[in-house]
């Protein structure tokens, strides 16, 4: 009976982290569309947001590594779903990093190329948005991981293809812009699609964990 109580804690925890990923990302998009539109003061709104996300998740995720560990739950699977955690929780790292460095920065984005780095940043969070459910069918029904990923691999082509599009375009075709600041374009276009390719990494994961446990 104890052992059951603790892994049902553990897995009500591995949701209540899974949730704060996808308000996570919902509150970068946000962020990156403030900072496009000078909407300033709810642009430090979405970061002060997101850092006490980021900080949440991190403590919810030692929370379950220690009763993963300490209560020797699920020790055939421990080391998988341990690196699960760590995909994920680095999707989250990466958004607040990537989202600070915006107001660290403070890159000059030309007015035209809003729609294109909107568009981008819903690729990227919809490759993310993608993997969470996936990841919640892992604790459910393992057997549905393969079919909800491919969204993943989708969104995460899509946003790369994005991405050589804006980078071409501010290097090809705006010859106004300083050298310095295409750079920082190309700088910023990477700091958006490279969250695409942390889903990719840990869908990855996921598709080998989905495979051990349907074997």
């Amino acid at each position: 009976m104890q052992l059951f109580k603790h892994a049902s804690k553990s897995i009500e925890l591995i949701e209540n982290f899974l949730d704060i990923i996808d308000q996570g990302m919902i509150i970068f998009k946000e962020g990156v569309k403030n900072y496009l539109y000078g909407n300033r003061e709810n642009f430090v709104n979405n970061l002060q947001t997101l850092s006490g996300l980021e900080t949440e998740a991190d403590i919810i995720k030692r929370k379950i590594e220690n009763i993963l560990y300490t209560q020797s739950l699920m020790p055939q699977l421990r080391g998988d779903i341990l690196r699960l955690l760590e995909e994920l929780d680095n999707i989250i790292d990466l958004a607040k990093t990537n989202l600070f460095q915006f107001d660290v920065e403070v890159p000059f984005i030309p007015a035209e190329l809003n729609q294109d780095f909107v568009k981008l940043t819903e690729l990227s969070g919809a490759a993310i948005d993608s993997v969470i459910p996936a990841a919640r069918a892992y604790f459910r029904d393992p057997e549905s991981v393969k079919e909800k990923l491919h969204r993943v691999y989708l969104y995460e082509k899509e946003a790369d293809k994005l991405a050589d599009a804006i980078k071409r375009r501010v290097f090809h075709d705006m010859p106004n812009l300083k050298l310095s600041e295409r750079f920082h374009l190309r700088y910023f276009t990477l700091h958006i699609e490279i969250l695409s390719d942390a889903a990719e990494k840990t869908a990855d994961v996921l598709s080998i964990m989905a495979i051990k446990r349907t074997i």
